[in-house]
C-alpha cells in the first residue's frame, strides 16, 4: 500500500512537543507515513496577518488527513497590539485559524470520545450506599456540531442600521433593548440550519448503532432557546422514529445534563449538541476521565473525506518555555489513534490504545496531573515523568507486544 501523506500542524505552545512524541508512537506502532509540516498560529498572525495561511489550506486540501497540536487565541486588542508594525496600518482582524479551517472544509462533525482507562488516579469517583466509594465507568461518545450555533462568527458591535433596523422588527427586541443605544450593544448570533443539523444527529446514532450504544442524549435547551434547540429536538424526534427505532432518544438541558453527569455518568454513552453546549459537555465528561490530558477529537467532513485531528487542549504558553516538557500527551496520542479508525488503520489503533491502558494501569510512569501536581518545572525532580518519558512509556509497551507475537 502507498504510504500516506499527513499534514502536521504543531501550533503554538506545547503543541510541537506533543504532536513530536505522538509521531514517535506512531512510526513506534508500525504506522508508516510522510510526513508534511503545516503553518498555523500565533506566528503567522504576528509575522503575516494570516495564523491560516493560503498554503496551509492548500496541503490539507491535497492530503485529506491533518494532525494538529494546539492553538494560540487572544482577544481582539491584544491581537492587534502583537502584529508586526508594518501590518498594523492594514485593519486586520484577528479569528481562531481552527475555527476557520473547520468552517473552509465544512468539518462539521465534531467527534470528542471520553473513556476512562482503569487504574488512572484522576478517574472521577462518588459516594455510594453505605458509604462506599465508586469508580463507575465512563464510555461516552460527544458529537459537537462543529460550524454553526455561538461558533458562527455573525457578530457585532455598535451594529450597522441595516442589522438594528432588522433587529428592531423583534417585538422582544423592542422591549428589552430598543432604548438601548446602538452603539452600545454588541450582538452574537446563534444560527442552526437544518441541513447541518441533521448531519450531526445522524452521525451521532450512527455511532451509536455502530458500537452498540442504547440510547443517544440530546444535551440542549428547547425549553427556553426554541427556535434553534427546539428544531434540533424536533429534528431528532423524527429521525430516530423512522430510522433508529431501537436506540432510544434522550433529551437533557445543558445545565441539568452538567449536573447529572456526576451523579450517573455510566447511564450516558453517545450525547449530540450544537457547537457550545456540546463544547460545555465534552469538557464536563472529560473531566471525568482525567482532565484535557486525555480528550482527543476528531473534526470532519465526511463528503470530502478530510478529517483534522486534535487533542482539545490549549497551547498552555508557560509550559512550552520549561526546559524539559511536562505535559500529558496523551490527548494528542489518542487523537491519533481517532485518525488511524478514520483511515481505516484499526489495528495499529488497537496497538497503542492498549499500550497507553497498560502504562495507566500499571502506575509506574505518570506525568505531572496524574500526580495531581501542580505544573511547575520541579515535579520531574518529585517524581513525575515528562512528556518524553510518557512516550517512551507507551512506545515500550508496544515493543513488548511485538516482540510477544514474534
Amino acid at each position: 500500500m502507498e504510504k500516506r501523506t499527513i499534514v502536521t500542524m504543531p501550533g503554538d505552545g506545547i503543541g510541537r512537543v506533543v504532536l513530536e512524541e505522538t509521531l514517535r508512537v506512531l512510526t513506534a506502532a508500525g504506522f508508516e507515513a510522510d510526513y508534511i509540516e503545516g503553518d498555523i498560529g500565533w506566528e503567522f498572525w504576528i509575522n503575516e496577518g494570516e495564523p491560516l495561511p493560503q498554503r496551509t489550506i492548500d496541503l490539507i486540501a491535497k492530503h485529506k488527513i491533518a494532525l494538529f497540536g494546539a492553538i494560540t487565541s487572544k482577544p481582539k486588542e491584544a491581537a492587534f497590539n502583537e502584529l508586526a508594525p508594518e501590518l498594523k496600518e492594514k485593519n486586520l482582524v484577528y479569528s481562531s485559524p481552527i475555527v476557520n479551517l473547520r468552517q473552509h472544509f465544512n468539518l462539521d462533525i465534531c467527534l470528542r470520545p471520553t473513556k476512562s482507562y482503569l487504574g488512572n488516579p484522576l478517574n472521577f469517583i462518588r459516594r455510594g450506599a453505605k458509604g462506599k466509594i465508586e469508580e463507575p465507568a465512563v464510555d461516552a461518545a460527544i458529537f459537537r456540531q462543529n460550524t454553526e450555533g455561538l461558533y458562527g462568527g455573525v457578530e457585532w458591535s455598535d451594529p450597522s442600521a441595516q442589522v438594528y433596523d432588522a433587529l428592531m422588527t423583534h417585538p422582544k427586541f423592542v422591549k428589552n433593548f430598543g432604548k438601548t443605544a446602538k452603539e452600545e450593544l454588541s450582538v452574537s448570533t446563534r444560527i442552526f440550519t437544518k441541513n447541518a443539523t441533521e448531519r450531526i444527529l445522524r452521525a451521532a446514532f450512527e455511532h451509536a448503532k455502530k458500537y452498540n450504544y442504547p440510547s443517544v442524549t440530546l444535551c440542549e435547551k428547547p425549553n427556553v432557546i426554541r427556535e434553534t434547540s427546539g428544531m434540533m429536538y424536533k429534528m431528532a424526534q423524527e429521525i430516530q422514529k423512522v430510522d433508529y427505532p431501537n436506540i432510544e432518544l434522550w433529551n437533557t438541558n445543558i445545565d441539568a445534563q452538567m449536573m447529572w453527569l456526576t451523579k450517573n455518568p455510566e447511564n450516558y454513552g453517545v450525547i449530540v449538541a450544537g457547537n457550545m453546549f456540546g463544547d460545555i459537555v465534552s469538557d464536563g465528561f472529560a473531566g471525568l476521565i482525567g482532565g484535557l490530558g486525555f480528550a482527543a477529537s476528531a473534526q470532519m467532513n465526511p463528503d470530502s473525506g478530510i478529517g483534522v485531528f486534535e487533542p482539545t487542549h490549549g497551547s498552555a504558553p508557560k509550559y512550552a518555555d520549561y526546559e524539559v516538557s511536562i505535559v500529558n500527551p496523551i490527548a494528542m496520542i489518542e487523537s491519533a489513534c481517532m485518525m488511524l479508525d478514520y483511515i481505516d488503520e484499526q489495528t495499529i489503533a488497537k496497538k497503542i490504545r492498549t499500550a497507553v491502558a497498560e502504562v495507566i494501569a500499571e502506575g509506574k510512569v505518570r506525568t505531572y496531573d496524574m500526580m495531581k501536581m501542580a505544573g511547575r518545572p520541579d515535579v520531574i525532580k518529585k517524581g513525575a515523568a515528562s512528556t518524553q518519558e510518557m512516550a517512551d512509556a507507551i512506545i515500550e509497551k508496544i515493543s513488548e507486544e511485538l516482540k510477544v507475537k514474534s
